[in-house]
Formats: C-alpha cells, sequence, structure tokens
C-alpha cells in the first residue's frame, strides 16, 4: 500500500521509538529549549495526510505543518515543479531580476483574493508574520496614520511588530519595550459571551467595545488599520460573525480605515472557500488588505500581500521588499497549489470533510460532558474542552493528555485557544474517508481514556 493510503500503525514497543529517541536527545542538545517539541515523531518521509517516523510507526497528520499541508504532503505535482524550477535556478532577488514565476503566481492570486477594488497587485514576502508586518506598513503608507487595531485572542507572528499584535502575551515573555501605537479591540466570541445574553445582543456589546477603543486608546483619525482573522487560529478557531464583519466594514469606511484580514493560516481552500473572506464578499464587506501564508506554496517559504493597486502604489520605493521574498521555488510551488486545487476539487472536498467533522464532533457535544462547542468554516474545526459544560471552564490538562494519547497511537493533534482547551482540524485536504474514520476513532478514545 502507498503511504498516501495507509493507516496509522505504531510498530515500535514505544514511543518515540529509538532511532527517534537517539535524533530528539541530539535535537535537545543543539536547539533551544524554547522551540519545544512535545511529540514522539521524528518525520523520515511524508505523502498526503500520512506521515512514516525514522523507525517506520505511520502517524495519521491532522495539524498538517499548523495548516501548511491544505494539498498533502509531498504532492507530486508540486514535487516536479520544485525539481524543474531547481534545475533551471534557485534563486535570483526580484529586485535585481525578474523572473516569470513571480509575476505569474502575483497575476493569479490578484484575480482571486477577494479584496476590494477592480485590479489587484502583490508582494511577495517569506512567512505570515512578515506579511502581517508588510500590510501594517503599506496601510500606514496609503493613510498616513500611524495605529493599529487588533483583536484578543489574536495571533499574527513573532517579530517585534507582530509579537505586539498578538494578543496571547506568553508569545512574548520579557520582550518589551514593543512598538506604541497598537491598540486592542474585544473579539466576538459568541461561545463566551456575557452571561445572559442573546447573540444579537452580544454583537452589539462587542460593536460597541471596538467603538470604545476610539475613545479610550486612539482618535479614529489616527487609526490605519483593523487587522483581524476572519477565523481566529491560535485564538481557538472562532469564526468572525459575519455580522459584525460588516459592522468593523461601516466603521471602517465612515472613519477612513483600512479592514485587514489576516489569512495566513485560513487560505487555500482551508474554509469551504478559496479565501475565507469571501464570506465577507458575499455579504458586501471584503478588506481592503489580505495576507496569506501557510499553504500558499505547499511547504515551501513563502507568503502575500494583497490590495488593490491605489493602497499598493501608495508606498515609497525601498519601503517594503525583501531578499527572498517570491524565491523562484516558492512561487513554482505556488502556481502548482492553486491548479491542484482546482482540478482535485479541493474546495469542495474542504466542504465534505467540515459536514463529517461537525456531524462526528456535535454527537461527541452531546455524548461528552467535557465537549463544550463545536465551531468553525470548511475543514478549520475546533473543539473546545471544558471542566463543565455550565461553568465553562476551560480544561487545558485535559487537551495536553489527549494530545499525547493520540500521539502514541498514531494520530497527531494539536491545541489552540488562550487557555490551551481547545482541539484545531487542519488536516490535509486530500485525506482519505478511511483516515479520516480511523482518526475519529483514535480521538473519541483519546476522549474517553483521558476524561475518566
Amino acid at each position: 500500500m502507498l503511504l498516501k493510503d495507509a493507516l496509522p500503525q505504531i510498530k515500535t514497543n514505544v514511543l518515540p521509538g529509538p532511532k527517534a529517541a537517539e535524533i530528539i536527545k541530539r535535537r535537545s542538545a543543539v536547539v533551544p529549549d524554547a522551540i519545544r517539541c512535545a511529540y514522539p515523531c521524528v518525520i523520515d518521509r511524508a505523502a498526503g495526510a500520512m506521515i512514516q517516523d525514522v523507525d517506520g510507526n505511520l502517524f495519521l497528520d491532522w495539524v498538517g505543518g499548523v495548516g501548511v499541508l491544505n494539498v498533502g504532503h509531498t504532492h507530486p505535482v508540486l514535487v516536479k515543479a520544485v525539481q524543474d524550477q531547481a534545475a533551471r535556478f534557485f534563486h535570483g532577488m526580484f529586485n535585481i531580476v525578474t523572473h516569470e514565476g513571480y509575476v505569474e503566481l502575483a497575476e493569479k492570486l490578484g484575480a482571486r483574493v477577494p479584496v476590494r477594488g477592480n485590479h489587484n497587485k502583490v508582494m511577495f514576502a517569506n512567512s505570515g508574520a512578515e506579511a502581517d508586518e508588510n500590510a501594517v506598513k503599506i496601510a500606514r503608507a496609503y493613510t498616513h496614520r500611524p495605529n493599529i487595531i487588533v483583536m484578543t485572542g489574536a495571533f499574527h507572528g513573532r517579530t517585534l511588530l507582530t509579537m505586539s499584535m498578538t494578543s496571547k502575551k506568553a508569545y512574548a515573555v520579557g520582550m518589551g519595550p514593543f512598538p506604541d501605537g497598537i491598540y486592542r479591540a474585544e473579539f466576538p466570541n459568541l461561545y463566551r459571551k456575557p452571561d445572559g445574553m442573546s447573540d444579537a445582543a452580544a454583537l452589539a456589546y462587542y460593536i460597541k467595545k471596538f467603538n470604545d477603543v476610539f475613545e479610550q486608546s486612539s482618535p479614529a483619525s489616527y487609526v490605519a488599520a483593523v487587522v483581524i482573522e476572519p477565523l481566529q487560529g491560535e485564538g481557538g478557531f472562532i469564526p468572525a460573525p459575519i455580522e459584525y464583519v460588516k459592522a468593523l466594514r461601516k466603521i471602517c469606511d465612515e472613519k477612513g480605515i483600512l479592514l485587514v484580514a489576516d489569512e495566513v493560516q485560513s487560505g487555500f481552500g482551508r474554509t469551504g472557500k478559496l479565501f475565507a473572506s469571501e464570506y465577507w464578499k458575499e455579504a458586501g464587506c471584503e478588506p481592503d488588505i489580505l495576507t496569506t501564508a501557510k499553504s500558499i506554496a505547499g511547504g515551501v517559504p513563502l507568503s502575500a500581500v494583497v490590495a488593490r493597486d491605489e493602497i499598493m502604489d501608495s508606498v515609497p520605493a525601498g519601503v517594503i521588499g525583501g531578499t527572498y521574498g517570491g524565491n523562484a521555488l516558492a512561487c513554482a510551488a505556488g502556481i502548482k497549489v492553486l491548479e491542484v486545487i482546482d482540478t482535485e476539487h479541493l474546495i469542495e472536498r474542504s466542504n465534505e470533510i467540515g459536514r463529517k467533522c461537525k456531524a462526528r464532533f456535535e454527537s461527541w457535544k452531546k455524548q461528552f460532558e467535557c465537549v463544550g462547542d463545536v465551531r468553525g468554516l470548511g475543514a478549520m474545526i475546533g473543539v473546545e474542552f471544558v471542566k463543565d459544560k455550565k461553568t465553562k471552564e476551560p480544561d487545558s490538562k485535559l487537551v495536553s493528555d489527549m494530545i499525547q494519547y493520540c500521539a502514541q497511537h498514531g494520530l497527531l493533534i494539536e491545541n489552540a485557544g488562550t487557555y490551551g482547551n481547545v482541539v484545531r482540524f487542519l488536516a490535509p485536504l486530500v485525506i482519505t474517508d478511511a483516515q479520516l474514520d480511523a482518526g475519529f476513532a483514535i480521538f473519541e478514545d483519546a476522549i474517553r481514556f483521558c476524561s475518566k
């Protein structure tokens, strides 16, 4: 059986196996402790949604490189594209020599990204954090304003600016002083809305809280952009309600503020659309700027910022760009990612996977006291675990225990959320139904065993 069609199977008596344990020991000697890894898996090769470790153990990957592998591990179309490009040239800095791959990928993305305007321009960088940082620079250049509003629960990266934009300060311990001009509004988490409030009342409450930022932190005339994830990643896989986004769009339009959608994790078919902002566009509230990365090139480092011409062309020469942005190998892979998503109907598959996941997870919500909430878009689903359904007290230890249980049985899952009590589903969209069912079985066993 081909690896891409295999099912999880642990062949060694213990995990990590002997070869993996030795490499993990070597890792601890030369890699900073801050770059932690809680998983007993040392990858040897991978295909589709499956990983084979150096000891021959087979793991089902529900993490997907944290949203990087929507088209799966080592997709043959991407492999060939990168090999063919490597035989021609690896790199030529785009400020020095033009290469057609950058131009072609920019054309294809610019035509498909759901931002406001008639024609878009694209810049490439290397990571989601770089994309978000450049989006801020572009917004400041266009509006001639200094300040940015971000959200509670947000994650935008680990550079000094994006670390400051990120809500969870466990990612920024001892790193101050932080840049000025970053202010925070409360993200509309309807599961954890104030007690007794209806959803409609809660939305009004969160919109008021947003407007309070203009009174308490920065006058609107000083705000360049609002940066928000259509579906929070690290924050706990919480979708931004469309009515809230519509209200934000109206506020931004009235006050001359740009709306920036951070789609680093939610892009490329993950949410049942090519980009989650397509849901916004259908409701008439599309963003001005969109940032994306992760699955853009199937695992080769690449990110992008997309906006209409007048916004992108407002930036002074030399302010944006960089050595590796739009690297030839990455652009070759990125062009093929879009092709694979279309030819293999992965957007439709994302919705199908999402329906299967939600049905199974919702059944657990009825069955288990510890399953508090199930939410998401397409195949970007979060399951929030609590100690008690009424109090909604987060149960981060249960999730931590389940991660280890699942890994020991051949399933890789990851946590998210402010309290680390959400399990996020980010399996490659090429996962087979048999693999999906195998993952459900291991995950359900983990809930039963760890919640005793």
